[in-house]
This record gives structure tokens, C-alpha cells and sequence, in this order.
């Protein structure tokens, strides 16, 4: 039984041609009032029936090459991170995180750890 439910908001503005040239998310637990702007989404859920990913990724003009490198490099290791506390599988999770590593340095960019 759901006890509660909480909103996430997500709009695109589009140009003429169908072209996100803005986007912005509020959520009820974001910590603010008001639309946070972002230039990039990827977004995945899960289809239970079909046993299927559906996903949708869209990003602005404004987005650059090297924020899109950041970007997935982020992704990538809260996806790992995800795994693990879904799965408990570290050693996969492990594997994961040594790919980011050499994602960074294929992508010549600097993680925030560093």
C-alpha cells in the first residue's frame, strides 16, 4: 500500500525544429521552490512487463562537449554506485568503478576527486 507520494517535474523547451533548448526540473525534495536549470537529462525506468529499459536523453545546445564528458563520467559512477546498493555485488561494482577510472583518463577529464 502507498503511504505517500512525492512530484518530480521535468519540462523542455523546444525551438522550431523540435531541439531542447531548455530544461528544468522541480521536485519536492530538491530543497527549493523554484525550477533548477539543466542542460542535460538522461532518464531510465524500468518496464516491468516488457522487461525493457525505457529511456529518454536530451540535452540543450548550450551543452558543451566537455560538460557532456563530466556528465556521463558522473553517471556512470552513480550507476555503479546504484549496483551496488541494489545488487550488494561489490566485485561487479568494483569493475564498474575501475571502468570510470579509465573513462576519465580516456576522456582526458578531471574527476572532483582529484
Amino acid at each position: 500500500m502507498i503511504s505517500a507520494t512525492k512530484n518530480i517535474s521535468i519540462n523542455v523547451g523546444l525551438d522550431d525544429k523540435n531541439i531542447p533548448e531548455k530544461i528544468s526540473m522541480l521536485a519536492d525534495d530538491s530543497g527549493s521552490d523554484k525550477p533548477i536549470d539543466c542542460r542535460a537529462m538522461i532518464l531510465a525506468m524500468w518496464d516491468n512487463d516488457k522487461k525493457e529499459t525505457l529511456r529518454l536523453d536530451l540535452w540543450t545546445k548550450e551543452m558543451t562537449v566537455d560538460e557532456m564528458k563530466l556528465f556521463f563520467h558522473e553517471t556512470l559512477v552513480t550507476m555503479a554506485d546504484t549496483l551496488q546498493n541494489s545488487t550488494t555485488d561489490e566485485r561487479i561494482s568494483g569493475d564498474m568503478r575501475d571502468f570510470c577510472d579509465h573513462f576519465a583518463e580516456k576522456m582526458e577529464i578531471r574527476t572532483r576527486e582529484e
